[in-house]
């Protein structure tokens, strides 16, 4: 059994392995049978690849013989053309090279024309001079003969001629000076006038206006201690509450409000009539009516400048301008009323526009706007002009009226004819009788400084200002001064006068020259 299952044992073991090595067997030959394959396709493609790398080597060649041979003829092309333009271009330089040459040929010949006439020339020089020299010669011979025969020297002669030439020419330059001067004034004076007596007479001003302190009428004497109240509580609640001095004297029947602010004057004046009105007179009461005062007052105001504006018929002016326009109504230059200075300067710039075919809205507009300034100027720093340009330009006024403003006085060059316009309104409104007064110290200093300056020029004798400073007359010395240089003279008084002395109006300059011969019968 035992052998049995070894024998059974042995054959299995030798089975499988005659299967691994037949197994192993046909693998092997299968692999030679492959490589064998393997390496006649290797052949194949090889041979193939050499076919391929000849064909290449062929076609190169091919290529390469026939980019040569374009070349060769691209060459030829080539050097055809450059040949061409080379000849084209040496033709052109050859023709060039002939203008130049006959510009030479020319240019040659005009060189030596221009050398034969500077020879000309030089010679007619040389000629020039020697007759020049003889000239000189002859003249001084000439001029020696002339001091022979006058018995004057050559420099006293010329002083003579000068001297005869000067006077000849003062004479006529003082003739023609005199009539241009009257034909221009003869003309300007009538066409002045006529358009400023137009314009004057279609204006109706007052010729009187409120300028002195307030004095407020009372119905007996026994009032002044009502008003002063026990020890004086009454008065001192006025003054505190207003800011004006009430002045409580001998006068019958009156008491005078004394201030510099024309606005708290009124609002006193109106609350002390309504107090004696009233006869309730306390410091309570007092309180009361100032405060009522103060509000009519300003109610007055705007009404005032409203009416202007009507009356001017300038429309669209802004509230705040209106305001300041009805503040003008308690303000006073020389004596003059503002407000009703700047209705009529209004009215006669609006007269002169309209004579002289101008905007006249625009010329009315910055005729009562050109004072504005003056209804703040004492709560602010700067001239009335300056203030009254910087409100103009906050209230957005154009630059026409900007310019009339700030103008007005001369202090900038007007821009439009509507400022020069406002100029000769103002002028005219401040120049008339009545309108406005001056200090004594202020008049008699411009008399004075009128004189002297008529007095400074050389040749005068005395000056004497007179008609209240419109005329001066001057005396001169005869032996110094002709009468052709009497208007030479009066100009320059005049054009000195306009710019060292400030006046309103016109002064007349007029020159005296007088001659006398006094003898006596014995």
């Amino acid at each position: 059994m035992y052998y049995a299952i070894c024998a059974i044992a042995g054959l299995l073991i030798g089975g499988i392995v005659c299967w691994f090595v037949s197994a192993g067997i046909a693998s092997k030959k299968a692999l030679e049978k492959k490589e064998q394959e393997d390496a006649t396709t290797v052949g194949t493609a090889q041979n193939r690849a050499k076919e391929i790398i000849e064909d290449a080597e062929k076609q190169a060649e091919a290529k390469k013989r026939e980019a040569s041979v374009e070349i060769k003829e691209e060459s030829i092309r080539a050097k055809k053309e450059l040949d061409r333009e080379t000849k084209a271009r040496n033709n052109e330089l050859a023709q060039y090279e002939q203008r130049v040459f006959k510009k030479e040929e020319t240019l040659d010949r005009k060189i030596e024309s221009f050398e034969k006439k500077e020879q000309k020339i030089a010679a007619k020089e040389l000629e020039l001079d020697r007759l020049k020299t003889e000239l000189a010669s002859a003249r001084e011979e000439q001029v020696q003969e002339l001091e022979k025969i006058s018995g004057l020297t050559s420099e006293q002669a010329k002083e003579y001629l000068i001297k005869t030439v000067e006077d000849e020419v003062k004479h006529e330059t003082a003739v023609m000076i005199k009539n241009m001067e009257t034909k221009a004034k003869e003309e300007a004076d009538k066409k002045a006038k006529e358009i400023v007596v137009s314009a004057i007479q279609k204006t109706a001003a007052d010729h009187v206006a409120e300028v002195a302190i307030t004095v407020v009428q009372l119905p007996s004497d026994e009032m002044k201690g009502r008003i002063i109240g026990r020890e004086g509580r009454n008065i001192r609640t006025l003054e505190t509450l207003t800011g004006v001095d009430l002045i409580i004297d001998d006068t019958p029947e009156a008491v005078v409000l004394s201030g510099f602010d024309p606005v708290r004057r009124e609002v006193a004046r109106i609350a002390l009539e309504r107090l004696i009105v009233d006869g309730r007179i306390h410091p309570a009461r007092i309180e009361e009516m100032v405060e009522k005062a103060q509000k009519e007052v300003d109610q007055s105001i705007r009404d005032a400048g409203e009416a202007a504006c009507l009356e001017t018929g300038v429309h669209n002016v802004h509230p705040e301008l209106i305001k300041l326009l009805g503040r003008m109504k308690f303000r006073f230059s020389y004596g003059q009323n503002a407000l009703k200075h700047s209705v009529e300067v209004s009215l006669l710039a609006g007269q002169l526009a309209g004579e002289l075919g101008l905007d006249v809205r625009i010329a009315k507009r910055a005729g009562l706007l050109h004072d504005i300034g003056k209804a703040i100027d004492q709560d602010m720093e700067g001239t009335h002009v300056q203030i009254g340009v910087d409100l103009c330009k906050k209230y957005k006024e154009s630059a026409v009226v900007l310019n009339a403003v700030e103008a007005h006085h001369g202090d900038v060059e007007p821009q439009s004819l509507i400022a020069c316009i406002v100029q000769a309104a103002d002028a005219i409104s401040a120049a008339r009788p009545g309108a406005r007064r001056e200090t004594l110290e202020t008049y008699t200093t411009r008399l004075k400084q009128l004189e002297e300056i008529s007095g400074s020029f050389k040749g005068v004798d005395k000056t004497f200002a007179i008609q209240a400073g419109r005329e001066v007359r001057v005396m001169v010395v005869p032996e110094q001064i002709t009468d052709d240089e009497m208007v030479l003279l009066a100009r320059d008084i005049s054009k000195k006068i306009e710019t060292e002395l400030e006046y309103p109006g016109m002064i007349k300059v007029n020159v005296i020259r007088e001659s006398r011969v006094t003898d006596y019968a014995k």
